[in-house]
């Protein structure tokens, strides 16, 4: 069946459905909605990220949802299911796992086939830290969290990551990663302590420093910097600064600027 809408009609209702604050999720935050020849570019902001991020949307070719598959009856309804599945996909993680491809100023991401952010058998979460004895669970497993219970107790952690393996019960315990601020600003974080257990994969190692880094760029953070000798991270995108220390700046699209 073909659709009765014409593009500027389609167009029109992403950028109202889209627009609208709270229409997706929260940490979204809309620019605006490009026309390209075939489809949309859907530009926004994601938390405190410094980067603009970019999803491209296909014109619909018939009155279809395009997050459910369902029948719809207007261009509005369409595009509210735009929204839908755009709040669907942030929710699980597209910043993290989408493909990227830098395109005109923004960050282009793929959903498609994106893989997974957590090795295969392994999840990683956030530690807990209203806890007395925060991290306790991985002191029992041989993980030294005296670097992070310090970072709380001065007010300077940025994140703590846990990683493990992926069963029913979450256990055992057999990695994790701490990050502080680094500045006052808040604008560097400071990678203090990535360890995985023996035997473990280091893919487990390189996801925690993966996901610091998203977490620190969230929370508004426009570099990384470490002083962790590991050749690993060269990979991730850390590069030498002077010092002997290695710094990622997070802000793509500009150039590396000095705090």
């Amino acid at each position: 069946m073909a659709i009765e809408w014409s593009r500027q009609e389609v167009l029109a209702a992403v950028r109202t459905c889209l627009s609208r604050t709270g229409t997706v999720t929260e940490g979204y935050s809309a620019v605006d909605v490009r026309p390209e020849p075939d489809g949309m570019m859907v530009i926004f902001r994601w938390r405190r990220d410094p980067n603009l991020y970019a999803i491209a949307v296909e014109y619909p070719t018939a009155p279809r949802s395009p997050w459910t598959g369902l029948p719809v009856h207007s261009a509005y309804e369409w595009a509210a299911d735009v929204a839908g599945r755009l709040a669907e996909e942030l929710a699980t993680g597209l910043v993290r796992r989408g493909r990227r491809t830098i395109h005109s100023g923004y960050v282009l991401l793929d959903p498609r086939d994106a893989p997974d952010v957590c090795p295969t058998g392994y999840f990683i979460g956030s530690v807990p830290s209203h806890p007395t004895e925060a991290g306790s669970w991985l002191a029992e497993a041989g993980l030294d969290v005296i670097v992070p219970r310090q970072l709380i107790a001065r007010g300077r952690l940025a994140c703590w990551l846990q990683a493990y393996v992926d069963n029913e019960r979450g256990r055992p315990f057999v990695g994790h990663a701490a990050a502080s601020w680094e500045n006052e600003r808040r604008t560097t974080v400071r990678l203090d302590l990535v360890h995985i257990l023996p035997g473990v994969p280091p893919e487990v190692g390189d996801a925690l420093v993966r996901l610091a880094v998203g977490e620190a760029a969230e929370a508004g953070a426009r570099r990384v910097v470490t002083e962790i000798d590991d050749v690993a991270l060269a990979g991730l995108g850390f590069r030498p600064a002077p010092g002997g220390s290695l710094v990622l700046h997070t802000e793509i699209q500009r150039p590396a600027q000095s705090e």
